[in-house]
């Protein structure tokens, strides 16, 4: 149809993917290599990282980023324009999940500790990445930001959830609608994908989570990834919920 605007293609683009050394990032990172994307892997142990992976160092460069050092997102995505030359899309998918940090005793608790670092790495962290990103995704056209929230980003599933790990994926939630308005007229596009229990060790023993055997594979929100970094600027997804329980609200 005339006028209609295909699905993007994969060759000459560069995507950068945050905690890509194991669990859903590296499920992430694999996909979208085996996609055919060149790809930046912002790690706390980039050779280390490279190693485990395999890839091409033609086609793919790691660098240092940790959450909890603020320099090293800038120094992330410098290092990968030096590199690469561009940047067509961030997947922001470093997080931690730490249950005593306002964790089933909610408002009794008084120690801030764990609930400071989950903020430091689940929002701040994705915030620094953005800002330093954002202008080689303006610039690209057709730039893509695909932040992993969680089901806990859209409700409070019951007593038992950490607070703390509820409050910064809410806020990773509104940090993507803002990253929206940020670029929309420059063809930046933003997604909050907010998958429930997936099978990785982040929450291994988590109270109240969904069992193991009924999980989503990290494989499945690798794929969800993949169609949101093609999808032309058209066809725009804001958030995207993929529950693994059956819930009123979703």
């Amino acid at each position: 149809m005339a006028g209609s605007e295909t699905m993007l293609p994969v060759e000459g683009r560069v995507i950068a993917v945050s905690g890509a050394s194991r669990g859903l990032g590296r499920a992430i990172a694999e996909r979208l290599y085996q996609d055919g994307y060149a790809l930046s892997l912002g790690v706390r142990d980039p050779a280390g990282t490279m190693k485990r992976l395999g890839f091409d160092p033609q086609r793919v460069s790691a660098h240092r980023y940790d959450a909890l050092d603020r320099d090293t997102a800038d120094g992330w995505i410098a290092q990968t324009l030096d590199r690469h030359g561009r940047l067509d899309g961030l997947v922001n998918n470093a997080g931690i999940f730490k249950p005593s940090g306002f964790g089933p005793t909610s408002f009794a608790d008084d120690g801030e500790a764990d609930l400071d670092a989950m903020w430091e790495v689940n929002v701040k962290g994705p915030y620094r990445v953005t800002r330093a990103a954002l202008p080689a995704l303006r610039a690209c056209g057709q730039g893509r930001i695909v932040n992993i929230a969680s089901t806990d980003g859209k409700r409070v599933r019951d007593a038992s959830a950490s607070l703390g790990y509820v409050m910064s994926k809410h806020a990773l939630v509104a940090l993507s609608h803002a990253a929206k308005f940020a670029g929309w007229e420059e063809g930046l596009r933003v997604t909050a994908l907010c998958p429930g229990a997936i099978e990785t060790e982040l929450i291994a023993s988590v109270p109240g989570a969904t069992p193991s055997g009924n999980r989503l594979a990290p494989e499945t929100v690798a794929e969800i990834v993949g169609l949101l970094m093609r999808l032309p600027n058209s066809a725009t997804v804001s958030e995207l919920v993929v529950n693994t329980r059956l819930e009123s609200t979703f």
